[in-house]
């Protein structure tokens, strides 16, 4: 690869989406990665500002995560939600004891008179994370799962009914009067991004509302640097989350092909380039029919070296 000191944005959420971030921090000089990330999963449980996406990729980036749950720290313990239980108190969304001391810290943070993005670049830098880590935006937006069983907020959906509810369709509540993260708009008016990189996340629900956040689409549609997405479908499954359930249950085919077309239509002339997995290469032509560049690559990835190779394959698309 060669050598560039031009800034690569991975827009992320969720724990694909991490995992291809990690690999891209792995490769990129440091400074050079910044990532934006969904916070329509934000919400206030138990009086505190819980921000699941952006912790993931925290502490996935800190070399900290719970590989095992999939999420949180590792090396937890549970004394407060045991000790939780047993006062009959709301323990659905489990918290461990080194994950509540985030959680504290940046609630108490927030009331002292910060705002998310100065909260989260300290958290990053407490944790010895790299890359620039922004919020979508600063302005509270919700993901609301419109239901068979009514709207439910994301994480009583994700959490609390494990994904069980047949979804509907998805609402952003606040998505209309937030603004933009201002560092981001600011990198990609400046000329100094090489590429846009779309991680292999929810489109639904992790890649939508950070796309829909007004003016944000538009400003990586305009910007000169590629706009590369990665599917988080592969062989009509999703390698973690609900997404190829959501698909089959708004009518969707679970394909790779129809994250392509969702995305052409949701955002035309947004993407340049949309990686595939090698198990769907059969699906290539379909996709280049959409007029998106189709990239073909093993994107299953298990190990760290895995998330390296596909950081790297879509670094090389764009001649990193």
């Amino acid at each position: 690869m060669a050598e560039s000191t031009g800034h690569i944005i991975a827009i992320t959420g969720g724990v694909g989406g991490a995992k291809l971030s990690l690999g891209l921090a792995d490769l990129l000089a440091d400074g050079q990665l910044d990532v934006l990330v969904n916070t329509g999963d934000d919400f206030g449980h138990m009086g505190l500002h819980i921000c699941p996406d952006v912790d993931t990729l925290l502490y996935t980036l800190a070399g900290r995560s719970n590989t095992k749950l999939g999420w949180g720290l590792e090396g937890e313990s549970w004394n407060v939600m045991d000790a939780l239980s047993e006062l009959s108190g709301d323990t659905w969304f489990r918290l461990g004891d080194k994950d509540l001391a985030t959680h504290l810290w940046r609630t108490q943070a927030l009331a002292s008179g910060l705002n998310l993005a100065e909260v989260t670049t300290a958290l990053a830098r407490h944790l010895g994370v790299a890359a620039k880590v922004h919020p979508m935006t600063q302005d509270p937006v919700r993901t609301i799962v419109h239901s068979e069983e009514g709207d439910l907020p994301f994480q009583h959906y994700f959490v609390r009914r494990h994904c069980e509810p047949q979804v509907r369709g998805f609402f952003f509540e606040g998505i209309e009067s937030a603004r933009p993260n201002e560092a981001v708009i600011q990198l990609l008016s400046a000329g100094v991004v090489e590429a846009v990189i779309i991680c292999p996340s929810n489109p639904f629900v992790s890649i939508d509302p950070v796309l829909q956040v007004p003016g944000m689409w538009r400003a990586l549609q305009a910007c000169a640097a590629p706009v590369i997405a990665v599917s988080p479908i592969v062989a009509g499954h999703a390698i973690k989350g609900p997404a190829a359930k959501m698909m089959r249950e708004l009518g969707v085919p679970a394909t790779a092909l129809a994250v392509a077309q969702y995305y052409g239509q949701r955002y035309p002339g947004l993407l340049d380039y949309f990686v595939i997995d090698d198990s769907d290469a059969i699906l290539a032509d379909s996709i280049r029919a959409l007029d998106i560049n189709v990239a073909i690559t093993p994107t299953i990835m298990r190990t760290r070296k895995d998330k390296q190779d596909l950081a790297r394959f879509v670094l090389q698309l764009v001649g990193q």
